[in-house]
């Protein structure tokens, strides 16, 4: 993997703000020739530095009306115990993002549902009735500060 220069970082953030932009207003803003931006957008591409390209949808037209935040103890915490709990979250549409963590918990998730009847399923079926879970404790979001999906380049 090649080192990012100066072009590359200004580049990444332009895309990460606005990964609409076109190679001809990207090359103006990085003072770049559009067959340059586009040598270097394949070069981040295939190097997984850009992961993916996605389009973020609003929650509340995807008919999400709760987020929550599950800190979560297991039981045991060998490698084939965690496996198993990875497998299943990675398996759960409720569940965005789950993070295996060090500290008090094991696992922090987050989880979007329609309302509260749905995470009381969800949290039955994926959390209570999983024998290795210890004990789980469940935030729900009242107020989006903040969220961001880029990182500091």
């Amino acid at each position: 993997m090649q080192a990012l220069d100066d072009y590359d970082k200004k580049l990444l953030r332009l895309l990460q703000q606005n990964n609409r932009l076109t190679s001809e207003e990207l090359s103006k803003l990085v003072n770049l020739s559009q067959s340059a931006i586009q040598r270097r957008i394949t070069r981040l591409r295939n190097d997984k530095i850009i992961e993916a390209d996605v389009a973020i949808i609003s929650p509340v037209a995807a008919g999400i009306g709760i987020t929550c935040i599950v800190d979560l103890i297991l039981f045991e915490g060998n490698s084939k115990s965690i496996d198993k709990f990875k497998e299943s979250m990675y398996a759960c549409a409720e569940v965005a993002q789950c993070y295996y963590v060090t500290g008090t918990y094991d696992f922090v998730l987050i989880v979007n549902t329609r309302d509260m009847a749905h995470f009381e399923e969800f949290s039955k079926k994926h959390l209570m009735d999983n024998p290795n879970l210890k004990h789980f404790y469940t935030h729900v979001v009242m107020d989006k500060v903040k969220v961001g999906f880029g990182v500091s380049i």
